[in-house]
């Protein structure tokens, strides 16, 4: 499948149940309302996947269930954050062997490299898969901005195709489009300013309240394309509060909050991680009660055609 970098591709949250085993009966169930809201491709493994504590088995299996039960309806995406160029390129290979359609790529992880180790790294890794990839441009969590002289030479990597915006710089859009056109796809990678990067010419949104919200976040998607900023910006507004929780370190125990509470997932992590308790908890469920007490009636967005 070519991927299509336009849209809303939520990272997923793995579930797990209470032997701390895969829960593929609850990873379905939230992965079938993401696709009946509209969602343009799935990611796996990222950071609200908690890819850091998944085993190489563990991925393996995730993306060989969503492949088989997304059927082909969108394109299943493995996020890669290795530390080592080789457990990296290992990667793309068995994403490929497993049947995912593409990757998402962050920088080296635990060591900071410079520009021309940055550079190589995403070299090495895409000159050995035919897979597409998108990079994970994420300086403020991950320590490693990937720059626009990086992203110049890169251009030669025909299957590097779009970045997941997350600098929290709202300029790098037009920065992007002013010096490489459509040569890059860009999808916004921070809830709280998908709107505006989407007004400002992202083609996408790779999206965390999805999880938990998903026909809210393709509805403003498609209105911002749509032209109509009026109806987006309301739902938008309302959603402020709950995209609030994508940007702080708890976001996984968060989000995952938000999905058991709206009846699509758990909240059960693996440790280190915890579940919340105590006056955190009765904060954050306070924030997403409130949400879901005031949910905007949306507009059918499924019948808009976007241009």
């Amino acid at each position: 499948m070519a991927i299509i970098w336009k849209g809303v591709f939520p990272a997923v949250t793995t579930k797990f149940n209470e032997k701390d085993e895969l829960d593929f009966e609850l990873f379905d169930k939230n992965l079938q309302f993401q696709l009946e809201s509209g969602v343009h491709g799935i990611i796996l493994g990222g950071t609200l996947g908690e890819s850091s504590v998944l085993s190489l088995e563990e991925k393996g299996a995730l993306v060989k269930f969503t492949v088989e039960k997304v059927a082909g309806k969108v394109p299943v995406i493995l996020n890669i954050a290795e530390g080592a160029t080789k457990d990296a390129i290992e990667l793309a290979r068995l994403a490929e062997e497993w049947g995912a359609e593409g990757l998402m790529m962050l920088p080296p992880m635990r060591y900071k490299t410079d520009h021309r180790e940055t550079v190589e790294y995403f070299k090495a890794v895409a000159n050995s898969t035919k897979l597409p990839i998108m990079i994970y441009n994420n300086p403020v969590d991950y320590k490693i901005e990937v720059t626009l002289a990086m992203f110049a030479e890169l251009v030669e990597c025909e299957n590097i195709q779009a970045v997941k915006e997350s600098t929290r710089d709202l300029t790098n859009v037009t920065r992007m489009r002013n010096q490489f056109g459509d040569r890059y796809s860009i999808l916004c990678g921070v809830d709280t300013i998908a709107m505006e990067q989407l007004v400002m010419g992202a083609d996408g949104w790779v999206a965390g309240l999805v999880c938990a919200f998903p026909e809210e976040t393709v509805a403003i998607y498609t209105l911002v394309k749509a032209g109509r900023l009026a109806e987006a910006r309301s739902i938008y507004r309302w959603f402020i509060p709950l995209l609030e929780l994508d940007i702080h370190p708890k976001l996984v125990q968060y989000i995952k909050l938000a999905e058991a509470q709206v009846g699509i997932g758990s909240e059960a992590v693996r440790p280190p991680r915890l579940t919340l308790i105590g006056e955190e908890r009765e904060t954050i469920l306070n924030i997403i009660n409130t949400g879901i007490a005031t949910r905007p009636t949306l507009p059918d967005y499924k019948s808009i055609v976007i241009d």
